[in-house]
Parts: C-alpha cells; structure tokens; sequence
C-alpha cells in the first residue's frame, strides 16, 4: 500500500504573485491540481496527503473537495523548511501503508507512466527518484567567478520529483540525518548509505518557480488537451 504526499507548503517567494503559487493557474486548471488529478487516479497511489499552509489550506481544501479528489485523506500544516513540511505528511499518512511517494505541488506536469516507473524502480531498491539528464555545461567557479573546473555531465543528473522510498527506510533517515538541511528526501538516505535508484523523467515535469516557467508552463499545458 502507497502514500502519496504532495508538498504544496512554500512561499512561493521567487514568483512574486498574490495567489499562493499551487492555486495559480494553467490554463483552466490550478498548478496543484494537475499532479493531484495524476496521482487520484493512479491504481497504485491508496491515499494522498496534502502539506500546505497557513495561507493556501482553506484554497487547496475548497479545490480538493471541488474537485473530488476522493484518495486526499488530510490537509495538514507544513512548516518552515520543506524537509520539516514532508515530515508532518510522513506522519499523518496511513500506519499500514509501507511505501511513501513525494511530490512537489509546483511540478504540475507529472503523468501515470511516470509515477509507474518510479514505484516500480522503488520496491526493487527501496529508494527511487525521478530526473534527467544535464543538457547544459556546468562549470566550477571560485569566488571571484573564475573556472576551476569543468563537469562531466554525463555523470549529472538533474533531480525531480516525484520520489518514492520505503517508509520504514525514509522514517529512519528522518530520525538520524532530519536536523541536517537538505534539498531534498533521497539526500537523507544517501547519508544513511542507503543506495537510490535514478529513473528516468521527463523534460517537461518543470519545476515552476519564476515567472517566466510558467509561460513555459503554459505551452505545454496545451499538450495536455483534457486540462484546457
């Protein structure tokens, strides 16, 4: 059985915009709204807990029951930092569930196949995580913006969501390494010397942070004919 915590708890600072950053919307549809319809639907995904805050909850809530999404079990608070929000939907999710999938709200273009793949790279190594590969060259830079080095992007990845892990394995990582900042979930079992699975994803599950995603956004929401 499989969780699925979607973290829709930022500030959303970066985007500059009055309406908190999952209820912006893309074409017809808010950004929280596209991954909750994809993981609602999902055969795999048993219950979907929402982490938002203080100023988006009553919106998400009024969304999730506007558009019966009927697997979101709970609308719990996040909290300051995003490894702290995840923690309060690891604790709220189901005790008989083993399999946790995260998230995040602001990466609206995730689809099935995908979700699938992840899950399924997860229960035969206990941790896997979406991403791509560096398309760009990524340079090393001292402090006075000259190069040091030049990366080998073809050992780069560029890491997304969603993130699917055995909790028992994701709940231990959270007790011993949780106080540590991290960007992400998989870091905290990379500490524990846990290996993580990377699977494929997609060039098109962008992360919306800028104003600028989302006129990309926009695009290929046009892609997904059934959200306009």
């Amino acid at each position: 059985m499989l969780s699925a915590i979607i973290v829709a708890a930022g500030r959303g600072k970066r985007l500059k915009a009055a309406v908190s950053k999952p209820l912006i919307k893309i074409g017809r549809l808010p950004v929280i709204a596209y991954s909750l319809r994809v993981l609602n639907r999902h055969p795999q995904v048993n219950e979907i807990i929402v982490v938002a805050n203080r100023q988006n909850r009553a919106g998400i809530s009024r969304l999730v029951k506007a558009g019966n999404f009927n697997k979101v079990r709970a609308v719990v608070l996040g909290a300051r930092l995003r490894q702290d929000s995840v923690y309060q939907g690891l604790k709220a999710v189901n005790v008989k569930n083993s399999w946790v999938l995260i998230h995040d709200a602001a990466r609206p273009f995730i689809d099935t196949p995908l979700v699938t793949r992840v899950i399924a790279a997860a229960k035969r190594s206990n941790a896997a995580i979406a991403g791509v590969k560096l398309k760009a060259t990524i340079k090393v830079a001292k402090g006075n913006n000259l190069v040091l080095k030049t990366l080998d992007r073809k050992m780069l990845w560029e890491i997304q969501t969603p993130q699917v892990f055995n909790k028992r394995l994701i709940l231990a990582a959270y007790n011993k390494y949780g106080s540590r900042k991290v960007t992400d979930e998989a870091a905290l079992i990379e500490k524990s010397g846990q290996p993580v699975k990377l699977v494929a994803g997609s060039y098109e599950n962008i992360k919306i942070t800028t104003k600028e995603d989302l006129l990309l956004a926009a695009l290929i929401a046009r892609r997904h004919k059934n959200a306009l």
